[in-house]
């Protein structure tokens, strides 16, 4: 196949749309026992409260096995590594849906994680390597779009599926759609060398980066303040009186979502620290909302609304700019920016499960009242943060695009 030109002028969306595929499959995957708990217990023989330790497995395989996996394949090409992280995760889908042992079912679960985990850290950094400078935002953007419409279509479609039919099929049916993912990556994604073995940067070694540290830190303030209120948002409906509007609810979130990543995808090649900071402004604001003791559901609507518009696009500012921080440490900037995403990866999945154990820890001791407040305290300091790094991590003049003024 000949390769891709990165001086064209339109996105590569047959490749780009590959990528987001297996950015939606791993995600709604991580996800997808949340739906079917009942089911996969009954099934297991064991509690729900042990089922959804998958999930939680899932998330520690990744932030335990990103770093060493990224380092260890970073003379890969690409994509022969992305292609035998999908049937890795392709193979694990396989061995959850058979299972009927508990142990067998975990065992699987953490492989899944591993070959996700693995996905993740490359996807961004392939993204970015298809194209000119000037569209990177851009090809981050349609990548990283798989996530919210894993969140926003394929959990309530994954769960339907599991009650009408079976949870095996739900699994069966992830590895269909990856065995098709396998054939579509080999055809439209063109391949891209690894790193050679001189020219891979030490994993501790990209802290020290200007900017790093800053967008890493950002990154688990972010996603444990969106996690710690996202998973209990059930519990919060329930309180206010709208448990039978959780699924309303998580459309209209949804759907914001998938309005942010088009912004986002359409903004962030000149805005992309105005874009970061508006994001979390969104979310502090829906907690705000979320807050307020008047329970009224036009609060609660308007309040997942302006949490799906300030989320939605969050994935991509940040791994756009952990790609930007890494790209500046100068010639070993390649190696640098593929840890850099590493250890974004590994971040994101300690807050997803951070996250999870915080709002329940919040839950049992002080009630639903006090999430809210909570996103309100992890998304202050962060504010701060990006506020703050003004020259690295989320520069005025941003480097996306070509240097539009943020």
């Amino acid at each position: 196949m000949r390769p891709l030109s990165v001086g064209g002028p339109r996105l590569p969306l047959p490749a780009l749309l590959a990528l987001s595929t297996a950015v939606f499959l791993t995600c709604l995957t991580e996800v997808l026992p949340a739906g079917l708990l009942p089911a996969m217990s009954a099934d297991l023989g064991v509690s729900e409260s042990a089922t959804g330790q998958t999930v939680t497995v899932f998330a520690l395989a990744i932030a335990l096995t990103a770093l060493p996996l990224t380092s260890a394949t970073a003379p890969w090409p690409r994509r022969r590594l992305l292609l035998a992280a999908m049937a890795g995760f392709g193979l694990a889908n396989t061995v959850t849906a058979l299972s009927s042992s508990y142990a067998l079912t975990l065992a699987a679960r953490a492989v899944a994680g591993v070959a996700a985990g693995l996905a993740w850290s490359l996807l961004a950094g392939y993204a970015r390597s298809l194209v000119p400078v000037r569209l990177h935002g851009r090809a981050v953007a349609v990548a990283l779009a798989g996530i919210p419409v894993a969140l926003a279509l394929g959990v309530p479609a994954g769960t339907y599926l599991g009650l009408t039919a079976d949870w095996r099929t739900a699994f069966l049916a992830m590895t269909a759609l990856t065995v098709v993912l396998l054939g579509w990556i080999t055809v439209a994604v063109p391949e891209r060398p690894g790193r050679p073995a001189g020219a891979r940067v030490p994993v501790a070694r990209v802290l020290a980066i200007p900017g790093v540290l800053p967008v890493l830190a950002v990154t688990l303030l972010f996603v444990l303040a969106h996690t710690l209120c996202y998973t209990y948002l059930a519990p919060y409906l329930d309180h206010v009186g709208m448990g039978a509007a959780t699924d309303r609810v998580l459309l209209v979130f949804g759907f914001a979502s998938l309005l942010s990543i088009w912004l986002v995808g359409a903004l962030i090649h000149r805005r992309p620290r105005a874009l970061t900071l508006a994001a979390a402004l969104l979310v502090a604001a829906a907690a705000a909302l979320l807050a307020v003791p008047v329970r009224e559901a036009a609060l609660v609507y308007g309040a997942a609304a302006l949490w799906g518009l300030g989320w939605g696009g969050t994935p991509t500012l940040l791994q756009t700019a952990a790609g930007d921080a890494g790209d500046g440490a100068g010639e070993e900037g390649g190696g640098a920016a593929d840890a850099t995403q590493a250890w974004l990866v590994t971040l994101w999945n300690v807050a997803t499960a951070g996250g999870g154990l915080a709002g329940g820890l919040l839950l049992d001791g002080l009630g639903t009242g006090a999430l809210p407040w909570s996103v309100l305290a992890f998304l202050v300091p962060a504010l701060v943060l990006v506020a703050g790094a003004r020259r690295h991590g989320f520069p005025v003049r941003g480097r996306v695009g070509g240097g539009g003024r943020a």
